[in-house]
């Protein structure tokens, strides 16, 4: 198993792609939403995808398309071509690698890195992000945590790293909603690979947290995260269920 999740997960709310706000100019996964989260005490999750380079840039889709207007997979883009990619209603921002983003951070606030699945199918064809997530964290002395629905790269990371907290991105997986066999979306909504795969932390789904998996896991000392909570009735709830929230389109509440 990898490192313990730190304390510093489980009180401060976690602002999930940063603390985004199209209205005032700051895109999911910007700097200008991490400067705000950083501002406000939040914890950040932060989203990674693959650069055609072999580079982690901080950014959600596989497509830009919606957050840039640009048509294509971000991972036929260079690193360089990528910071010249102008997010949408960003006030010139553009995509971020995750250097940058390591740089501005630099420790402040608990950081939580979701590496998105590269394999395309949750299979053994990754291992070139992980890379890059590991030399990217070489020497940063903040409260970091990595975490995928991909097993195998959760795997990869405690192989590559076991100092870094790992953990598995978790939910009831509705074969409509993944480009997944309907055999594989059962095997992974009842988390088989938690051991497996060196996991120390889950983060599941809200709508789901009452899984009896899920509440077997948390009795057995295993950290609960849940994503993604939009509001406070559903913060309250999800919190008789899970040791912390990852939020979006409200502020969450501050310990103490």
């Amino acid at each position: 198993m990898t490192k313990a999740l730190p304390a510093e997960f489980l009180s401060a709310p976690i602002a999930h792609r940063a603390l985004h706000d199209i209205a005032q100019n700051r895109p999911e996964n910007s700097r200008a939403a991490i400067s705000a989260a950083i501002e406000a005490g939040y914890g950040i999750e932060i989203d990674l995808q693959l650069s055609a380079d072999g580079q982690a840039l901080v950014f959600h889709d596989y497509d830009m398309t919606r957050l840039t207007g640009q048509r294509g997979p971000i991972r036929l883009r260079s690193a360089a071509e990528a910071k010249r990619i102008a997010l949408s209603s960003g006030d010139g921002e553009t995509i971020p690698t995750l250097p940058e983003i390591l740089e501005l951070v630099d420790g402040q606030v608990p950081l939580l890195i979701e590496l998105k699945d590269q394999d395309g199918g949750m299979g053994p064809d990754i291992g070139v992000l992980e890379a890059a997530t590991v030399a990217a964290l070489k020497g940063y002395d903040g409260p970091v945590a990595v975490m995928s629905f991909n097993p195998h790269s959760v795997a990869k990371m405690v192989e590559l790293a076991s100092h870094i907290p790992c953990g598995l991105v978790t939910e009831s997986y509705p074969p409509e909603d993944w480009p997944l066999s309907a055999a594989t979306c059962d095997r992974l909504r009842e988390i088989p690979d938690f051991d497996s795969s060196g996991a120390s932390f889950i983060s599941h789904e809200v709508e789901d947290l009452e899984r009896s998996r899920v509440s077997e896991l948390r009795a057995s000392g295993v950290p609960v995260l849940s994503w993604t909570i939009k509001s406070t009735q559903q913060e309250d709830k999800a919190r008789r269920f899970a040791d912390n929230v990852t939020f979006e389109g409200y502020l969450a509440a501050m310990p103490g």
